[in-house]
Order: C-alpha cells, then sequence, then structure tokens
C-alpha cells in the first residue's frame, strides 16, 4: 500500500510449486504492514542524519517540511476535483474522511512518497519527499483507492491477492497516463493498450514488493491470478486518468450519477 519513488529504484487452487510458493507467502506474510522501517514515525522511531545533511541544511526541517505537506493536502483537499471525487466516494461508502485524522504528513525513507495503514485507516503522505501540489495529489489519489477498497470492498492486506488487486487498481486509474508510462519505459506507440498494462504491472509489483518481503516471482504471480478483473475495475473514478487530459473535472462532475456525494 505505498507509492513507490520511482527515482529511488527501479478460492485455492492447484496451481504446482508456484501455487504452493504463493500459498506460504500469504501465510508468512509479516503482521507489520509496513515491511522495513519505510514509515520509521509509524512505530515512534526516529530519523537518524548524517553530518552531510546537517552540513547542508536537509536536516532538521521537519517542522517546515510538515507545515508545507499539510497546506499542499489542504489545497487538493479544496481544489483538487479527482481528490473531492474520492473524498465523496469515501463519504457515500460510509467512510467519511476527517482530515486531521484520516491523512497525516510524516517523514518517511526515500524510497516512498507515500503509503496507507488500513490498522489506522489513515493516509500518510512521505513530507521529505512529495514536495510539490502534484505530487502531493498523485499520493493521496493513489491511497485513497487503498482507502475506498479497504472501506467498500473488505481488503485483506495479509492475503497477497487483495494487495495485488488494490495495487493494479491504483496504478491503472492514477499513474499509468501514456506519457508518463512511455517516458518510464513501459509504453510506446506500438500496442498501447498492451503497454499500458504492463506499466500497471510493473508498478504493482514495484509496490507489493515495497510493502512486503515477497520474491518478484511471488508478486508477479500474484499479480496475473488477479489482473483482468482487477484492471477492469474503475470504482469510484469510471476512467483511467490521462495526464494534461479533461478527466479529473469529468470524472467529478459525473460523480453524483453513480450514486457519489460531490
Amino acid at each position: 500500500m505505498t507509492v513507490k519513488n520511482e527515482k529511488s529504484d527501479d478460492g485455492k487452487r492447484d496451481v504446482g510449486d508456484a501455487g504452493k510458493e504463493a500459498t506460504a507467502a500469504n501465510n508468512s506474510i509479516n503482521d507489520d504492514l509496513w515491511g522495513s522501517d519505510m514509515y520509521p514515525e509509524r512505530r515512534g522511531a526516529k530519523s537518524n542524519y548524517g553530518w552531510f545533511k546537517w552540513l547542508i541544511g536537509a536536516a532538521g526541517r521537519e517542522s517546515i517540511d510538515k507545515a508545507k505537506c499539510e497546506d499542499n493536502v489542504y489545497r487538493c483537499i479544496k481544489d483538487s476535483p479527482i481528490v473531492k471525487l474520492m473524498v465523496g466516494a469515501l463519504k457515500s461508502s460510509g467512510c467519511e474522511i476527517d482530515i486531521r485524522r484520516h491523512i497525516s504528513c510524516e517523514v518517511c525513507a526515500p524510497s516512498v512518497t507515500g503509503g496507507y495503514d488500513s490498522q489506522l485507516n489513515q493516509v500518510v503522505i512521505c513530507q521529505n519527499m512529495a514536495h510539490s501540489t502534484n505530487i502531493v495529489r498523485g499520493v493521496l489519489l493513489h491511497e485513497m483507492i487503498h482507502m475506498f477498497d479497504y472501506c467498500r470492498n473488505k481488503l485483506d492486506l495479509k492475503n497477497i491477492d487483495h494487495l495485488a488487486c488494490t495495487e493494479i487498481r491504483a496504478a491503472n486509474i492514477g499513474h499509468c497516463s501514456f506519457i508518463s508510462s512511455m517516458l518510464q519505459g513501459d509504453s510506446s506507440f506500438i500496442n498501447i493498450k498492451a503497454t499500458h498494462q504492463n506499466c500497471v504491472k510493473r508498478k504493482a509489483k514495484m509496490s507489493i514488493m515495497a510493502v512486503h518481503n515477497v520474491s518478484e516471482e511471488i508478486a508477479e504471480a500474484a499479480i496475473e491470478r488477479v489482473f483482468t478483473k482487477c484492471y477492469n475495475d474503475l470504482e469510484p473514478v469510471g476512467r483511467r486518468i490521462r495526464r494534461n487530459s479533461d478527466d479529473m473535472p469529468r470524472a467529478y462532475a459525473e460523480a453524483h450519477l453513480y450514486g457519489y456525494d460531490s
């Protein structure tokens, strides 16, 4: 349940050894949602800074970064059509958002820009990595899709298939626009549909592996098991958001037609 920072790193059935490995992974996934120390403040830890960061002034900025992050969150909640749509959809599903309770700006590891903590039903915005309103908006959309799935679809994060499904949906709706996926090498002008799907699979795999300590093979197997169903599920947005398009305001304008508050 995490937004990977691209700059940092790029019913049971018998399916043989791969199926047994996947089942074992389901049973052994760490109860700690965050896996490694990607979100140290979640467990009360403090970030340690090297002397170089202190020298250049990159350390000790927590209060400044937090204030800027919270301002960006407020702007998105107030002005962004796609974020307002998600807030309305959550409210209509019985999970109304309280910005003070359900969204938290925190210091994170450099490998991520945000996450969703289902134990606290809280979106985490990485204040040290998500510096602009656009990045914060993307993180909010991604993590609110996870929140929506947890609220409406009874998401179980200990089930790797559930995790794969919600990561597919978040990447599909909010991240893999043609331009962004082409720039990352996942798309081309040949067979656009297939390359878009490849982008979604790649992002979902990266997120699964960032959250839980599973192998690439286990993550890919989970994605393949649920891909068709989850790729075609575009609720509550109803479309794949394309960069530099009118998709966001259109989706927001049409939300009431599908029973979502605005």
